[in-house]
């Protein structure tokens, strides 16, 4: 199958603007997330923005990238637009977080492998808690699937419900990767938000909502994901640690 990955990195990050250009050990962000997604089995990579100066610093390192809107909600619309203004036409598209710098391309690679299952639509990924304070917290979003994978919800609250008793890696936490097949990523961004998105402000909940099937699968922690500026620090001493 024809795979493309498409990295979504938008500029005006209310948390923290300017998030993929942020230097990590001296390399902006967007590259190393760039690198590690080029080690995979994908097809072909390219960076989805809204920004010129991202895009300048992805032709600057070597790679491909495409200008998507400013208006656009989601990762997932900025993938739909890309589809459709480049002339690749894949099987699957992969959406790959902008803010992962340290994305194990095996990780990548285990959802593009995912869609020998006939009837996969969608694929995500999980990974088991190690503390309870992380699923305590709404920041990190809990999934429960069924005994095929198939998922059954996902939640900023604790599901299933917190048992004392209960071992922590019994929960299982979202990591936000997706794969999808190139017809279903059509038809999802024409969908309406739906209730149960709005109360959650989870794009996920909409697919799910409208009869989607998406299918989880276990992997290994992908390591910090950047989403304030204390994190780059955090990202510093991972790799100095890891090299």
């Amino acid at each position: 199958m024809k795979s493309l990955g498409i990295i979504p990195a938008r500029f005006g990050s209310t948390r923290f603007p300017g998030k993929p250009l942020v230097k990590i050990a001296g390399k902006c962000m967007i590259q190393r997330v760039y690198e590690q997604a080029a080690k995979s089995n994908l097809t072909e990579v390219i960076v989805a923005t809204d920004d010129r100066r991202i895009a300048d610093v992805v032709v600057g390192f070597g790679g491909r990238f495409c200008m998507t809107g400013s208006e656009l909600q989601s990762g997932t619309d900025r993938c739909a637009q890309t589809l459709y203004k480049t002339e690749t036409n894949p099987d699957i598209v992969i959406n790959i977080q902008g803010d992962e710098p340290f994305i194990d391309p095996s990780t990548i690679n285990m959802l593009i492998d995912s869609f020998s299952n006939p009837n996969a639509e969608i694929a995500t990924l999980y990974t088991h808690f190690a503390k309870f304070e992380d699923v305590e917290s709404p920041n990190r979003v809990k999934m429960v699937v069924d005994k095929s994978g198939s998922v059954l919800y996902f939640s900023r609250s604790v599901i299933p419900h917190q048992n004392p008793q209960a071992d922590v890696s019994v929960y299982k936490k979202h990591i936000g990767l997706y794969g999808y097949k190139t017809s279903v990523l059509k038809q999802i961004t024409k969908l309406k938000i739906s209730s149960l998105e709005k109360l959650e402000k989870l794009e996920q909940l909409r697919w799910l909502q409208n009869g989607f099937l998406i299918y989880a699968y276990s992997c290994d922690d992908i390591g910090i994901a950047i989403d304030t500026p204390e994190d780059v620090i955090k990202a510093e001493i991972f790799l100095k640690q890891n090299s």
